[in-house]
Parts: structure tokens; C-alpha cells; sequence
């Protein structure tokens, strides 16, 4: 075998060769850190003519592949650092999560069964308890760490499925689905993620089976259109298998009434998933918590930690408030989690998990927790949705930008206004602002739609951005603006 490319192991040669790879490449992201473009301005064409593969017979050797990654890669990468990167739920991270990937990778614990992850799946187990105990759920350790929002969705909505079926007396698990499937429905806001249409489209039910609520001024889901849907289905003889709530919004950062929605399905023994991918991070704020309020009454719950809990991606958790639950995706395998082991109390995860495999993703938040304590913590998170409600007062004194929603969480929608030009004609050129400013490597700026209207959208996640550096941003939005609109 060549000594080019030892495996990491116990050997000197192996722990040497480690040691020379990740200070290479330590050294080059030191250097990537350091400069000064949010990015480097390639187009997807320039992309793909100048990265090329090589894959030689002989192997090119540590040093020079990493070098490749750096010149092809690395250089290339967005800095989602940059204070002008702004465009999506897509964070910094903390220092603590690069060193905790090191660990996590280093050491390549399988988190299936706990013969692989003796001590991390005991970490684990200990976190599940504690977000639990954030959330408001009985003490336990039913839920599960996940690659993030749309694997967490997916978990609530298939239980809530095998929930459904098992009331009446059948096992969707042991022979499959039944009946006039186009009966069932579930309920979520016009605003809700994607991944509720994908899961169930994924679970057999189809993009039909999605029954969409009308949304507030404000994206979030209107009380008064949900009754109504519900007691359409009724009279439609159909069977609503779950309600889907959102806690943070991708564009508007809303929030669901959680207690009122979760009351009304209380009334007809529905399931009540609550998508906190964002919004779930303000379980740690001192001044926004109660924006929460009402989780705790969720029947499972999606939290992300890949966004505002800075953590690298990726590192999302799904939470079960009863236990029971999980014996609608109960499997066993001997090799895994085997009759024995469970008599014996091993706590196998594959048990929880949609995923044989995982990564011990877990460790990031908990040296998060660690490094940072929860109050400092609490500070980095409110910080944005501070900032937030920071920028849209000032956006409101500009002249040439218009606020287009009042921020919620993290999140501001406003748009270039000139004096004079039609919807379509607006609409197009706040698009071309946005791909104009990321064309150039200065900033990256979000384009969506609310309530129709074609906006900017800046997400204020990074804890190190402030005021002064959004003027900046939206001051470069201004001039882009006049000088495309002048074209």
C-alpha cells in the first residue's frame, strides 16, 4: 500500500501524516479567512470549465491534494462569514463546532448502535433530555439528532401517519397503507417549508394530500381559514392525518399561533408537528422566548442547529413528546439492536433514527453549550432579531427602499423602490440587484416573493454584524439599483 496515503490510526507514520494534512489545510482556510471578498465572482459556466478531475493512477499524495482542494475549492467558496452575506438561513459558525468536527471526525463514530458510539450515544441521550426540558415536553429521551429540517419533518410526518392508522387498529408499518388514501390531508400554513409537500410525496400520499391555510399580514397561519379548512374536510369526508405549524418562516421569520392551533386540533385528536427549524433557537433567548410559547403542546418538534445555533452543517434534532410513539418505527436486527441488548438496557439510537448510519453531530451543540454558557449564548441569538427590527427602522427613513413586512425573527423583506415603474418592472429589477451584487463578489443578498411581491431579502444570522455594516450593504443595494434602472 502507498505510504502516500496512510490511514489515520496509532502508527507514527499515520499520526504524522495527520498532523502535516490538517495543518496544511488549517493554514489554508487561515488564509482564506483573511481575505477580503465575500466572493470570488465565478460564474457557473467559469465553474465548470475550470474544475477538472484527476484521478491518476498512481495518486497525487496529501499535499497536492489538498492543495487542488484549496485552488479549486476553498478559493472558490463563499465566505458565509462576510458580513454581506445575508441571503439565506445560512450561518457562521462558532469556533467551538470546527473543533468539535475535528474530534467528530477523527474518532468516526457510527451513532446505529452503541458497540460504535459507546460514549457518544450517551452524550446524546443526555442532550435529547435537556432540549426536552427547553421545550416543555415530561422528562425523556425520545428524539433523535438528524441531518436538519426536512429529515426532522419527515419523522413527525410519518409518525403522525402510523399514528393515524394505528387508531384504527392498522399497522402501516407491518402491511403498508390503506384505504382511499386521497382522503387524507395535512394542514399547513401558505408559507410553511417545502418539505412538508416533499415528505409526503415521499410517503406515498402525494403533493394532493397537502391542504395549504391562508396566512396573515404577517405569513402566519390565519386561525380562522384553519377551522374552516378542518370543517371542510369534515364535510368532505375527509380525515386529517396532521397539522403542520411553523416556528420561523424561511423568508418572514413567522411564527405560527402554536397554543391556538395545537387547541384546535386537540378537538379532533389531531397530530401537531411544529417545524421550529429557525424559530427553535429562541429557546435560549432571555428577551424573545415567548415567541415560543405554546411548543410544548406539539405532539413532535423540528429544531436546526445549522442555523441560528451557529453550528456547522450539519446538525439538526428531531423531538417525540410520547415515547410510545416510536414503537410505530420500531425494527429490530440482530446485529444492531438485538432482543438481548434491549433487555439488557444497551441504548441502541438506530432504534430512533431514519438513519442507519450517522455522524455524532451531537457533540458540536453540546461544546457550544459548553464554551459558551446559555446566557452568552441567548445574546448571539437575540442580537439578530435585535438587528432585524434595527434595519427595518432604517430602511423605513430611505427614500428609494420600501419595507415590505415588519421582521419577526431574524429576517428583513424590503425592496428598491424607484419613482417610477410597474409591478413587473419593479419586480424584475430588485432580481437583477440581487444577482448583480453576488456577480460582482460583494454581497449576497436573498430575492423571494411575499404576498407576491417580488423583494430583497437580508438574513441576519452573523452575531458579528452590526448596524453600520447593514447601511453599508443596503447603500451598495441603492447604488446597484440606480445604476441598473439608469442601464
Amino acid at each position: 500500500m502507498s505510504d502516500l496515503n496512510p490511514i489515520l490510526s496509532g502508527s507514527a507514520q499515520s499520526i504524522a501524516a495527520y498532523q502535516e494534512a490538517i495543518e496544511q489545510s488549517t493554514q489554508a482556510v487561515v488564509q482564506w479567512l483573511k481575505q477580503p471578498e465575500m466572493y470570488q465572482g465565478k460564474t457557473v459556466a467559469e465553474l465548470r470549465e475550470r474544475i477538472n478531475l484527476e484521478f491518476t493512477s498512481q495518486g497525487l499524495g496529501n499535499q497536492a491534494a489538498i492543495e487542488r482542494a484549496v485552488e479549486y475549492f476553498l478559493k472558490d467558496s463563499l465566505s458565509v462569514h462576510h458580513p454581506q452575506c445575508v441571503a439565506h438561513l445560512h450561518c457562521p459558525s462558532l469556533v467551538i463546532s470546527q473543533a468539535a468536527e475535528v474530534l467528530i471526525n477523527a474518532t468516526n463514530q457510527s451513532m446505529d448502535s452503541w458497540d460504535q458510539s459507546p460514549s457518544a450515544t450517551i452524550i446524546e441521550m443526555k442532550l435529547i433530555e435537556w432540549l426536552r426540558a427547553q421545550v416543555g415536553y415530561p422528562a425523556g429521551d425520545a428524539g433523535v439528532f438528524t441531518s436538519g429540517g426536512t429529515q426532522s419533518n419527515l419523522m413527525g410526518l410519518m409518525l403522525a401517519r402510523d399514528a393515524f392508522f394505528a387508531r384504527q387498529g392498522h399497522s402501516v408499518q407491518q402491511h403498508g397503507l390503506t384505504g382511499n388514501l386521497s382522503k387524507i390531508k395535512v394542514l399547513c400554513s401558505e408559507n410553511a417549508h417545502f418539505s412538508v409537500q416533499k415528505n409526503m410525496a415521499l410517503m406515498g400520499l402525494g403533493y394532493q394530500s397537502v391542504t395549504l391555510v391562508k396566512t396573515d399580514a404577517f405569513s402566519r397561519m390565519d386561525l380562522n381559514d384553519l377551522a374552516q379548512k378542518l370543517a371542510e374536510a369534515k364535510a368532505n369526508g375527509e380525515l386529517v392525518m396532521a397539522i403542520v405549524a411553523t416556528a420561523g418562516t424561511t423568508d418572514a421569520g413567522a411564527i405560527d399561533p402554536l397554543a391556538d392551533i395545537a387547541a384546535l386540533a386537540a378537538e379532533q385528536q389531531i397530530w401537531v408537528h411544529v417545524d421550529a427549524a429557525w424559530g427553535g433557537a429562541l429557546l435560549l433567548s432571555e428577551k424573545y422566548r415567548h415567541f415560543l410559547n405554546g411548543l410544548e403542546l406539539a405532539d413532535s418538534v423540528t429544531l436546526d442547529f445549522h442555523k441560528q445555533f451557529f453550528q456547522t452543517i450539519s446538525c439538526g434534532a428531531f423531538l417525540l413528546k410520547d415515547a410510545r410513539h416510536y414503537q410505530l418505527m420500531r425494527y429490530q436486527a440482530a446485529y444492531l439492536n438485538s432482543d438481548f441488548d434491549e433487555e439488557q438496557g444497551v441504548p441502541n439510537l438506530v432504534s430512533k433514527s431514519l438513519q442507519t448510519t450517522r455522524r455524532f453531530d451531537a457533540l458540536k451543540l453540546w461544546m457550544g453549550l459548553e464554551a459558551l454558557g446559555k446566557k452568552q449564548y441567548a445574546e448571539i441569538i437575540d442580537n439578530g432579531v435585535t438587528l432585524a427590527q434595527q434595519v427595518a427602522e432604517f430602511v423605513g427613513e430611505q427614500p428609494q427602499l420600501e419595507l415590505v413586512m415588519q421582521p419577526q425573527l431574524a429576517s428583513v423583506l424590503f425592496r428598491f423602490r424607484p419613482e417610477k415603474g410597474d409591478t413587473a418592472s419593479v419586480a424584475l429589477l430588485n432580481q437583477r440587484i440581487g444577482d448583480a451584487l453576488l456577480a460582482s463578489g460583494s454581497a449576497n443578498v436573498g430575492v423571494t416573493e411575499a404576498d407576491g411581491v417580488t423583494c430583497l431579502k437580508l438574513t441576519l444570522l452573523n452575531p458579528t454584524v452590526c448596524l453600520e455594516d447593514v447601511k453599508v450593504l443596503l447603500a451598495s443595494v441603492v447604488a446597484c439599483g440606480q445604476q441598473l434602472q439608469n442601464a
